[in-house]
């Protein structure tokens, strides 16, 4: 049973209790020492160090100073600030229908001067034709339950997707072989997907690489994910869809991509395995 989105939030607010009685800990001085350094009464550390109370951004970066490390206090800054949001249940974000979560990610996308995607599943969103947008959709609210809006849905999706046309944005894409083999829609879609792929590849803003079977890896296949800006990651999972906003954690997933585009190949390279996908259409 996937896990409610409240113990999630808790499991956080404990996680960073931990992290900062450690801090306090490693600097080798009492919780009323703490307080003392930093200006509030004892209770309160013992209230923040068992989760009880939530700790502001001043008080964590006041915390850090007086332990003698300023310089974790951006990641836990934006641990406290992410335990709320990081995990949401796609049932909850897709309860009012798929239509609306599209549109929720306008602003984002819009703002956003350099995504970095990887997708070991399905086309990524920025690429996908009516068709093929269609078909995953549909099956995704079928699997869901959600209310069948579909067709506004893929409406709001290729508006969206406008910013790789549009505007100063780049876009770094990488792909397991294997998104392009799943028979995610039938013969016809899927052909004119792989084909729409063939054109946007040479888009000045995108830099698309595949990953084939038989490259040699220093990384292991990993669950989709996006980074925008190098601040921000989007990973996507069964039951939830995770938002990382902690400098650390950006840069975690920053380091994967640079690895799992070591990985791609490009240009003609990559046009030869779409063209092989296609092929393996013609004969199924």
């Amino acid at each position: 049973m996937p896990e409610h989105p409240s113990s999630s939030v808790r499991q956080a607010r404990e996680a960073l209790a931990a992290r900062l009685r450690e801090l306090r800990l490693d600097a080798g001085i009492s919780g009323r020492e703490l307080a003392a350094r930093c200006g509030w009464h004892e209770s309160k550390t013992s209230r923040v160090e068992n989760a009880r109370t939530a700790p502001s951004d001043a008080d964590i970066r006041a915390w850090c100073a007086a332990c003698g490390t300023p310089e974790h206090g951006p990641d836990l800054v934006a641990a406290n600030r992410q335990s709320a949001g990081a995990h949401v249940e796609w049932r909850r974000l897709q309860r009012t229908g798929l239509r609306r979560l599209q549109e929720s990610g306008a602003a984002l996308y819009g703002q956003t001067v350099l995504f970095r995607v990887y997708c070991s599943d399905v086309v990524p969103g920025f690429f996908q034709t009516p068709g093929y947008a269609t078909a995953l959709l549909s099956s995704i609210a079928t699997f869901r339950g959600t209310p069948d809006d579909v067709s506004e849905a893929v409406a709001a999706r290729m508006e969206r997707n406008r910013v790789i046309r549009e505007g100063n944005h780049r876009l770094s894409i990488v792909l397991e072989e294997s998104v392009l083999r799943h028979r995610v829609a039938d013969t016809e879609t899927m052909a004119a997907q792989l084909g729409h792929l063939l054109t946007v590849m040479a888009l000045p803003s995108v830099a698309l690489g595949i990953i084939p079977f038989d490259a040699e890896r220093t990384v292991w296949p990993m669950a989709t994910f996006t980074v925008f800006d190098d601040e921000r990651v989007h990973v996507d999972t069964l039951d939830a869809a995770h938002t990382l906003t902690q400098p650390s954690q950006a840069e975690l997933y920053v380091r994967a991509f640079g690895r799992l585009a070591g990985s791609a190949v490009r240009g003609a390279a990559a046009r030869r395995v779409i063209g092989n996908a296609l092929t393996s259409l013609e004969h199924r």
